[in-house]
């Protein structure tokens, strides 16, 4: 019986934590303005964290704009509620404790995803991806190709424009 409790006990706390390493954005983004704000202040007040919030929010980009909407962090969001970020970051509480509170509350910031990472910039790693995706990668640096009908253009311009944008990779 005991040994039944223990094993029924180590599976809820392995599901615990397993849906707070899922919020990889959330944990992500709060842990990169969690060492900014400790790195740059002593000490850390609500106030002060939730500026620091919305500056970092005022540059996002991506699913970490996204993450900042249902903060409400931004400026288009309905409603605000930074405070349940700034207050356990000012007493320290572990990002993923909060992304963990956060989801309980909106299901959608722990279903952010980033994108996944393009490692493989040869003719054959490119010519293995679907032209959607070699378009999505394209506007995810700003880019267009104009008048591309086939995938080998898409991915001659995708091996001319990497180098300009080989930092955006890399994060």
């Amino acid at each position: 019986m005991l040994v039944l409790s223990l094993v029924i006990l180590l599976f809820f706390r392995g599901t615990t934590s397993s849906a707070a390493g899922s919020c990889e954005v959330c944990v992500g983004f709060l842990h990169r303005l969690y060492d900014s704000l400790t790195s740059a202040h002593n000490e850390l007040t609500p106030a002060l964290v939730e500026e620091e919030l919305d500056q970092a929010c005022a540059v996002a980009q991506g699913k970490e704009a996204r993450l900042c909407y249902y903060l409400g962090a931004s400026s288009d969001a309905a409603t605000r509620v930074t405070a349940s970020v700034s207050r356990p970051l000012a007493s320290h509480v572990p990002v993923e404790k909060i992304c963990q509170r956060l989801s309980s509350t909106d299901t959608q910031i722990c279903q952010l995803r980033y994108e996944s990472q393009l490692k493989d910039l040869s003719s054959d790693g490119l010519g293995k991806l679907r032209v959607l995706e070699l378009r999505n990668i394209l506007a995810s640096w700003g880019e267009e190709c104009r008048g591309c009908l086939e995938k080998h253009e898409f991915v001659s311009l995708i091996q001319r424009k990497a180098p300009q944008h080989i930092h955006t990779m890399e994060l």
